[in-house]
């Protein structure tokens, strides 16, 4: 059986150093903001190249928040619009509408499933308040343009870097990190993720100390002091035995992602199947960490049960795109065919810093023969 996804395999490479931070903790007696916690923002924020990085409990709440400030700081009010790939998980819109503000869903690009530059502008209105990119996949998501339009329209940028904690982006020489390209960023670290926990957990980067602060007070109660509340916010934060696993993995990180790009690029380069259309490569090698190889084909569900037929484990992100989904109904009506035709189409093969070279051959010779 060749997994989508080892995570035994993949924790097993530090167990060691795993139950002694977990050890530390239990024994410090400390187990919410504490100085585990302080430790891991610190590290965050030196790896992803900003000021500044909150720690949460899960990638949603990171987004929330980061909405929740803004409209706290008076930068957004509730009805304002945020543009928004209509080809994303669902957590990206959940965000949005959860702090009572409208996301508006742009089309993406077919050959990086990530937000087309070209569908932004035509839905700017005097209410669009931000830009939310999602770095889908692992792919950096930052199309020549983007910078140019947020300025002239005045717009916050925030990323959703759920999917590609240490992708690079590169401009005129100078290369940063996904999670500090916008003026803020929410980061999952959920068990799945490039970078896991072993629970779930999230962080906001930012270089903003204004936005910062607020953060971190809506994800304590609303609270700057104890006892004391600024705003109404709400309880997420990440616990001590989680931030202690993230600074141990964060180690090996890079090492990682770079597995994954020798695993993609193995793919790309020996996949040989007409049926099947592979991911746009990067310019880059370093803009994009593949959280997920994503094929498509027009009969995705015979080859997902081919494959399955043949022992290895793919997945579907995702079979329904939000605006077809009965939490979002008003929207079920509406057309968008690109994004239909992504989420009828697409299949994730296995990919993991774990896989084994007659894994990942095996993967290759059946879709070859398919």
């Amino acid at each position: 059986m060749i997994k989508f996804l080892d995570l035994q395999k993949i924790n097993a490479q530090y167990a060691g150093e795993l139950k002694q931070v977990a050890c530390e903790v239990i024994d410090s007696g400390r187990f919410l903001q504490g100085e585990r916690v302080a430790a891991f923002e610190r590290q965050l924020s030196e790896y992803t190249g900003v000021n500044h990085a909150v720690a949460c409990a899960n990638g949603l709440d990171a987004l929330r928040l980061i909405l929740k400030a803004y409209i706290e700081l008076g930068v957004m009010e509730e009805g304002d619009e945020v543009i928004v790939p209509a080809n994303t998980f669902i957590a990206s819109i959940l965000a949005i509408t959860d702090n009572h503000l409208n996301p508006v869903l742009v089309e993406p690009d077919i050959q990086t499933y990530n937000l087309s530059i070209a569908g932004i502008e035509s839905h700017i209105t005097s209410r669009t308040k931000a830009i939310m990119v999602v770095h889908l996949y692992g792919r950096v998501c930052w199309p020549d343009g983007l910078d140019v339009i947020a300025d002239k329209y005045n717009l916050k940028i925030i990323e959703d870097n759920a999917q590609a904690i240490g992708a690079c982006y590169f401009n005129n020489g100078v290369k940063k990190r996904t999670g500090s390209l916008g003026d803020a960023a929410g980061n999952s670290f959920y068990p799945g993720k490039n970078l896991g926990a072993l629970g779930d957990s999230g962080a906001v980067t930012t270089d903003d100390k204004v936005l910062a602060s607020a953060v971190k007070a809506l994800g304590n109660y609303g609270s700057m002091q104890k006892y004391v509340f600024e705003y109404r916010g709400l309880n997420s934060r990440m616990d001590e035995i989680q931030a202690a696993f993230l600074s141990v993995k964060l180690k090996y990180l890079d090492a990682c992602n770079e597995a994954r790009r020798e695993i993609a690029n193995y793919y790309m380069e020996h996949i040989k199947n007409e049926k099947i259309s592979l991911p746009l490569t990067p310019a880059n090698r370093e803009s994009h960490v593949y959280h997920l190889f994503v094929v498509r084909t027009e009969d995705r569900d015979h080859l997902l049960d081919y494959l399955k037929s043949h022992e290895v484990r793919a997945l579907i992100h995702y079979p329904v795109p939000p605006h077809k989904q009965a939490a979002y109904k008003d929207w079920n009506g509406l057309s968008l065919p690109v994004t239909e035709k992504i989420h009828r189409e697409v299949l994730s093969l296995p990919v993991s810093p774990v896989m084994e070279e007659k894994e990942v051959k095996r993967v290759v010779e059946l879709l070859n023969q398919y």
